[in-house]
């Protein structure tokens, strides 16, 4: 089954006063004082959007409910792939899966703070990760990618020279969904990706 065109969840004002264990009326006052992003239906009832209510929940810290949760881990873009490796490399690989890929959004990541923001941006469904990546804490970062349903929980592609991956990540199997030897072949990375779509 494709992970490609999930359905949007919305929630009516109710399930988000329920959801944060507040009355009806509360969950209004905030839609109504701008402090909670929503919309109104044509019969003026409102509903927000998964995403707008997770982000409401972490900014006031409230902790956030398994079923946004769940929402949030089926929002990754499966039709996006972020290139997280070293310029030469990532150009390169840019370039080769695009025309693999012409209608995949490719992003990428030169550094640590590209990365982050990227996967919180644009939740891609697929992460093509270079082990040489400077400033990044890499046994951190696999473990909240596979872990925190807020990025996606995307389809991790590592590549690097496997014994030393294993060697690092004891639990490798678990965090990486593939390993690509450097040079990297990006006919095989673009098999690999449409093999995950369907």
């Amino acid at each position: 089954m494709s992970k490609i065109g999930s359905k949007v969840k919305i929630f009516s004002a109710l399930e988000v006063a329920n959801i944060c264990g507040v009355v009806n009326q509360t969950a209004i006052n905030w839609i109504k004082s701008g402090f909670l992003k929503a919309f109104t239906t044509p019969g003026g009832q409102y509903r927000v959007y998964a995403n707008d209510l997770a982000a409401f929940l972490e900014t006031r810290r409230m902790k956030k409910s398994g079923e946004v949760l769940q929402v949030l881990m089926e929002k990754a873009n499966w039709n996006a792939l972020l290139i997280a490796a070293e310029e030469t490399i990532n150009h390169k690989l840019k370039n080769e899966l695009g025309g693999f890929l012409p209608n995949f959004l490719i992003t990428q990541a030169f550094d640590g703070f590209d990365l982050g923001l990227g996967m919180a941006r644009g939740k891609p469904g697929f992460l093509l990760l270079d082990q040489d990546l400077p400033g990044v804490n890499l046994s951190n970062l696999l473990r909240l990618l596979k872990t925190d349903p807020a990025f996606g929980r995307p389809v991790v592609y590592f590549i690097g020279d496997s014994p030393k991956i294993t060697e690092d990540f004891p639990d490798s199997e678990n965090l990486i969904d593939r390993i690509f030897c450097k040079p990297v072949d990006s006919k095989e990375i673009y098999l690999s990706i449409t093999s995950k779509e369907s």
